[in-house]
């Protein structure tokens, strides 16, 4: 569908013309249904499947797509951050090309159907490394692999196919079309659907059965920047250090410098703070937060108590009850491992006890597995856990339910259980950052806020392999086209996906004003469930219906980030090595200093604090406006804007102000609030930080 015609024409006989060429003498009064030139440009029509692919194929015409029934109610997290399935569309978005470093992808993946679909865009160089088991169309328009070291193991695919599903899960989270009538065994039931889902999909293989090399990435890197993607996307750990020794660091500084934007996952190391994975200030890293659904899985005793605990138990014991045994009880008395046999670690269970049973374990081990046990009870499970999938019927429960259980097998010599199928329920609490999500500060720049941001990333239902089990067992059985996880890793994409919605109406935005965009429209997220705050969730939930139309950006260009590199001591003479022109440092560049859509001081305890940051904001909304600051500084602490006025006559225009910090923060490790400037139209936040390292 593209925009409307700026004069007052009626599009009808051009409508009718273009399906007539296409139906030929089979053309009727019927064959074209609607011709839409109110709000925007298009038509339906009755078309063949050859029909379709000819009108796909001609000039001016964006996609072609079939008519659904779409179900009322979808796989949630989209609809959950208030990105319906309607959200207005630009005819751009089907040139946007989204990178996905990851472990390959699926192509037959429905999510991946190419129906509709014109040729790639013309910017695109890539190319589709096509074998006997992999081939792209248009849709999926780029597949390649790497392996630097040459070495493959069992199980490793040589291609661009996904072998894992992580890469398939993260693609289609991103980008994938609408896919009806989907879920995981009756799970997440809805319509599937990626952010962006006119998007074409670029997929880099750089992850194998032995993890993801440098090497691999920065090549991946060096080919999506030269291939004319838009966005890249990696949901993969990266080391703490320094930037120049970053993969990552060092592959999204150059894409940046070519108008790509890199999001990356923050990492699964929380909830401990300075777990952050992916930190550089020209990326953007996204933390992972829960949406509305929540899954319990209840385990009946055989005196008829219930206790409740949390997994996606897709398996029915149709309630029969079955022993119920200790790990602790059932040691291995053969193996250097039996003493590991309360945390049911592989090859510490006695088979000959455990077969048949449903074994209580100190935590979640391969032996029950491996050993022939009918389920496991794990114990142990923490505030803010979220539910997993496991390779036989599981529930994870707290310490005090999981000690009830155990006093009951005390009491009996004929202790018996039953796991019933999960229950799919509501998370009336969600948005909340999930325990697993890194936290900031920044390990390496204190003063750069991160994670940038939220995302979901919590019991996330999307495309996944059709020949690799649920849970990653061999051993499993259960074979879906869809399946439900977690992980910073489904956060990711999900702010890909955000971002690619923003360029496709904004093309020609660098990458610092569509990360600005996406920053300063946040949803803000309550600090009651997550004490961390910012460090938490950065600047709140992803709103990508808001991105689209911030109202002002706070941009940067290669020039700001090499001034920003100088501040952090790298010299004259590195950069130029970096950048292959003449930079120069400087004499006075900080961190601080760098045009962030957020401010960040670290402080000592009780010292005083006199700070003074610089920022210049672009008009993107109304070419004439005025925009009044609003904060309320925390406790301690006397913030002022100067000046708290700013008064834009045109677009494009630039405009800088300063955010003074005086006073000091006693007997708190962290204090903070936002700048607020509002037009009365747009609302641009920025969180405030002030803190004290430990």
């Amino acid at each position: 569908m593209g925009d409307t015609p700026k004069s007052e024409v009626s599009m009808l006989p051009l409508h009718k013309n273009m399906v007539q060429q296409v139906v030929g003498s089979e053309f009727e009064p019927g064959s074209l249904l609607h011709s839409y030139n109110k709000s925007f440009n298009g038509f339906a029509a009755r078309l063949t499947e050859k029909e379709a692919q000819q009108m796909s194929g001609k000039e001016g015409v964006v996609s072609v797509f079939p008519c659904q029934k779409q179900e009322l109610h979808t796989t949630k997290s989209w609809d959950f951050i208030g990105f319906p399935q309607q959200a207005k569309r630009s005819t751009v978005e089907s040139d946007i090309i989204i990178g996905v470093f990851d472990t390959g992808i699926w192509p037959e993946s429905e999510s991946f159907n190419d129906k509709g679909f014109g040729p790639p865009p013309a910017k695109w160089k890539g190319e589709c490394q096509v074998s006997s088991n992999f081939t792209c169309n248009n849709k999926l328009i780029g597949g390649k692999y790497y392996k630097s070291d040459g070495e493959f193991f069992e199980g490793d695919i040589k291609s661009p196919r996904d072998g894992d599903g992580h890469g398939t899960h993260t693609a289609s989270t991103a980008a994938g079309g609408l896919v009806s009538q989907v879920s995981m065994l009756g799970f997440g039931a809805g319509t599937a659907r990626g952010g962006v889902p006119s998007a074409r999909i670029a997929a880099y293989k750089v992850c194998w059965l032995d993890g993801c090399s440098d090497a691999d990435i920065l090549a991946a890197f060096d080919d999506a920047i030269a291939d004319g993607v838009d966005i890249i996307s990696i949901s993969i750990s990266s080391s703490q250090s320094d930037y120049f020794k970053n993969a990552f660091a060092i592959g999204a500084f150059h894409a940046v410098r070519k108008g790509i934007l890199t999001s990356t996952s923050a990492g699964n190391s929380g909830p401990h703070l300075a777990t952050l994975r992916n930190y550089d200030p020209w990326s953007l890293s996204v933390a992972a937060s829960t949406i509305d659904r929540d899954f319990s899985t209840k385990v009946e005793l055989g005196n008829n108590k219930i206790y409740e605990g949390i997994s996606i138990n897709t398996f029915d014991l149709k309630n029969k009850m079955f022993p119920i045994i200790r790990g602790g009880d059932a040691t291995n008395t053969t193996s250097d491992n039996g003493t590991f046999s309360r945390y049911c670690d592989e090859g510490s269970l006695d088979m000959n006890l455990v077969k048949g049973k449903i074994v209580v374990c100190d935590d979640y081990g391969d032996g029950p597995l491996l050993a022939g046990a009918v389920g496991i009870v794990i114990s142990g499970k923490a505030a803010g856990a979220t539910a997993d999938v496991f390779p036989l019927p599981a529930s994870y429960l707290s310490l005090e339910e999981a000690s009830k259980i155990g006093h009951y097998i005390n009491s009996t010599r004929n202790a018996t259980a039953s796991i019933l199928r999960s229950d799919e329920g509501s998370n009336k609490l969600a948005p909340y950052i999930a325990s697993f999500s890194s936290r900031g500060p920044n390990p390496v720049t204190p003063n750069i806020l991160k994670p940038d941001l939220a995302a979901p990333g919590v019991h996330i239902l999307a495309a996944w392999p059709s020949n690799i089990p649920i849970s990653g067992y061999e051993e499993d059985k259960r074979l879906v086209s869809y399946n439900i996880i977690s992980g910073t890793s489904m956060a990711c994409p999900h702010a890909s996906a955000a971002a690619a919605y923003v360029k496709s109406f904004h093309p020609t935005w660098s990458p610092a004003a569509i990360k600005s965009s996406l920053i300063t429209t946040a949803t803000p997220i309550s600090p009651d469930l997550n004490p961390e705050a910012e460090f938490a969730y950065g600047a709140g939930q992803i709103n990508p219906l808001k991105a689209a139309y911030p109202g002002l950006v706070y941009d940067a260009d290669e020039h700001d980030y090499i001034e920003f590199l100088c501040g952090q001591g790298y010299t004259t003479k590195l950069l130029r090595i970096i950048t292959g022109d003449n930079s120069s440092c400087p004499s006075n560049g900080t961190d601080t200093d760098l045009n962030y859509p957020a401010f960040v001081l670290s402080t000592k305890p009780s010292e005083s604090i006199n700070h003074v940051f610089h920022r210049t904001v672009t008009n993107v909304g109304s070419p004439t406006s005025t925009y009044k600051s609003n904060l309320v500084a925390p406790q301690g602490l006397n913030i002022k804007v100067n000046p708290s006025v700013l008064t834009f006559t045109s677009l494009g225009q630039k405009l800088s102000y300063a955010v003074t910090v005086e006073g000091k923060i006693d007997h708190k490790i962290m204090v903070s609030t936002s700048l607020v400037w509002d037009d009365c139209t747009f609302q641009v936040r920025s969180p405030i930080v002030v803190y004290v390292p430990s």
